[in-house]
C-alpha cells in the first residue's frame, strides 16, 4: 500500500466458527492532513476487504466515534467515507442503530460472479490482440512458487496470488472504461473468493484452469481464452450455489 495511506489490521478469528463474535476494525492514524475523506475511505475499503466477512453471522458495526479517534481526525470526514461505500454497497445505515458492513446474500454473490465473467472474459480477448508477450508471460511467474503439489501448504500465499491473477487480466485488456466498471465489483468478489478458495476441491481446480487460461493466451487463441476465463468464473458461481450455506 501507498505511504500515504494509513496501515490497515483486523482481528482474525476461525472461520469455522459460526457463532463467534464480529471481527473488530482496527486502524491507525492517517498521516497526512491533505484529503482525510479519500484516506478515510481507502482505509475502511481495505480493511473491510481484508476481513473474512462470512465467518461469522454477528453483525460488523463501524463505530464513527472509534474510527475517529484511532484515525486521529473529526467524525466528518469519517462520515462522509461511510456514505460513499454505502453507495458502492459495502456498508448499510441502519436508522438509530449505526453503520454495518454488508453480507451478500447467496444470489447477490452469483449476480456478482455473472457481470465478473462478462467483464473478465472480455478483457481476456482484449489480452491476445493488444498485449506484450512478456506481459502474458508474467502471468505464468506468479504461479512459479506452487508447483509440485505445494499449493495448500501455502493457501494464504496463493489465495492473493489468485486474487492478483483476475486483477491483472483486467488490467492487460487497456481498456480504461472497463477496468473502472470491474474495479468495486472486485472488490466484492475479493472476499467470496477469498472464502471460497479453500472450499471443496477448488484450490487444485483454480490452478489447473489458470494454467489453461494462461496458454490460450500465450497462443492468441481468442474465442480459447474468453471462454475458458468465462467458464472459470461462471465455476465459482456454480460453486457458490451449491455450497455457500453460509451465505443465507
Amino acid at each position: 500500500m501507498s505511504s500515504s495511506f494509513p496501515i490497515l489490521r483486523h482481528v482474525d478469528f476461525d472461520p469455522g466458527a459460526a457463532d463467534l463474535p464480529a471481527p473488530r476494525l482496527a486502524v491507525d492514524p492517517l498521516a497526512s492532513p491533505a484529503s482525510f475523506k479519500r484516506q478515510a475511505y481507502t482505509a475502511l475499503k481495505n480493511a473491510i476487504a481484508s476481513m473474512d466477512v462470512y465467518a461469522s453471522r454477528a453483525e460488523i458495526r463501524l463505530d464513527e466515534r472509534r474510527l475517529a479517534h484511532e484515525f486521529g481526525i473529526s467524525r466528518t470526514p469519517v462520515r462522509e467515507a461511510m456514505a460513499q461505500l454505502e453507495r458502492e454497497g459495502f456498508v448499510r445505515s441502519v436508522p438509530r442503530r449505526g453503520v454495518y458492513v454488508v453480507r451478500k446474500t447467496r444470489r447477490e454473490v452469483i449476480e456478482l460472479i455473472t457481470a465478473w465473467a462478462a467483464l473478465e472474459s472480455m478483457a481476456a480477448r482484449l489480452i491476445t490482440e493488444n498485449a506484450d508477450d512478456e506481459e502474458i508471460v508474467s502471468l505464468r511467474h506468479m504461479f512459479a512458487t506452487f508447483e509440485d503439489g505445494e499449493i495448500r501448504a501455502h493457501l494464504d500465499e496463493y489465495s492473493e496470488i489468485n486474487i492478483e491473477f483476475h486483477q491483472t487480466i483486467v488490467r492487460l485488456s487497456r481498456n480504461t472504461v472497463l477496468i473502472q466498471l470491474a474495479e468495486n465489483l472486485f472488490t466484492h468478489m475479493r472476499m467470496i473468493r477469498r472464502k471460497t478458495i479453500g472450499e471443496k476441491d477448488r484450490v487444485d481446480r483454480s490452478i489447473r484452469d489458470h494454467m489453461h487460461i494462461i496458454e490460450a493466451l500465450e497462443a492468441r487463441d481468442t474465442g480459447r481464452a474468453e471462454t475458458l476465463v468465462r467458464d472459470h468464473a461462471l465455476g465459482l458461481a456454480d460453486h457458490v450455489a451449491k455450497y455457500a450455506d453460509y451465505l443465507e
